[in-house]
């Protein structure tokens, strides 16, 4: 049977805890979620034990990084069954507060970063999203005090402004980014994907398909312009309103025109019902 971790809500228990593990002279590795956990979670938190003596898992549905009128309210949670699933991966310590103990009566600071944040991708949409992203997980870096702190690659953009701003701030850790987990159709994994309808899922996999095209026919020299002008057209044939297929340098997610501009990272973000989805490839 499973052994239960630890479940912390408190930043002097988290504290005390940490410390023990410090005394201890053992690594720490961070997981940072908003709960509602799946196999790509999992994934992180297999990695993290690979790097680390001890994981910590943070569940913590933030909301600043909600817009009045985005899913904060019904976002996914299921505690008990992330529990169980976190006990089954070997996860040392649950550090899951509440938006009181995250944002005190009086708290008046936020991170604003700049650089791969203000690339005209998931800002353009949500441009308040990665400034409630910086300060939370800024915060969750100074309340563990990881040395490896585990990010999916889904999240492309974030992974990006998480790593500029580790290094920009001189924060002691690592910033690990995972690959993607995805279903045998290719649909990457999400905790939204709860919110897809049976026809919707059934075409969800095209953003995954038109990606892994793309980036063939780039390879092959085919001009990026058109390839992304044909994929985006096969996105929206299937039912989605596309939100941008972008070519981007994989470091800087800066526009890139040819493959000589460095490395490039295709991404696309797409609605379908209600439901908005985010992939992507590299070339």
């Amino acid at each position: 049977m499973a052994q239960r971790p630890t479940v912390t809500r408190s930043i002097p228990a988290l504290r005390r805890i940490v410390q023990r593990f410090r005394d201890a002279g053992e690594r720490i590795a961070l997981v940072p979620t908003m709960g509602a956990l799946h196999a790509g979670h999992l994934t992180l938190v297999r990695e993290a034990r690979r790097r680390a003596r001890r994981v910590v898992v943070s569940i913590f549905v933030n909301p600043t990084q909600f817009a009045p009128h985005e899913d904060f309210a019904s976002y996914p949670r299921d505690f008990t069954a992330d529990l169980a699933a976190l006990g089954a991966a070997k996860a040392d310590l649950i550090w899951a507060p509440t938006a009181e103990v995250m944002y005190p009566s009086g708290f008046a600071t936020r991170i604003e970063p700049q650089g791969a944040a203000k690339a005209g991708l998931e800002d353009k949409f949500r441009p308040h999203f990665f400034g409630g992203v910086a300060t939370v997980v800024t915060k969750l870096f100074t309340q563990v005090a990881p040395d490896f702190a585990m990010f999916g690659q889904k999240d492309y953009q974030q992974l990006c402004v998480v790593t500029q701003m580790a290094k920009d701030l001189d924060l002691p850790l690592k910033i690990i980014g995972v690959p993607t987990v995805r279903e045998k159709d290719g649909l990457a994994l999400s905790s939204r994907n709860a919110y897809l309808s049976p026809a919707e899922r059934a075409v969800a996999p095209t953003l995954h398909r038109v990606l892994e095209a793309s980036a063939g026919r780039i390879k092959r020299g085919e001009p990026i312009e058109m390839v992304l002008e044909e994929g985006a057209a096969e996105i929206a044939h299937v039912g989605f309103a596309l939100d941008y297929l972008e070519a981007r340098h994989a470091v800087s997610l800066v526009p890139i025109a040819s493959p000589k501009d460095g490395p490039i990272r295709l991404l696309v973000a797409a609605k379908i019902g209600k439901t908005r989805l985010i992939d992507n490839l590299g070339v």
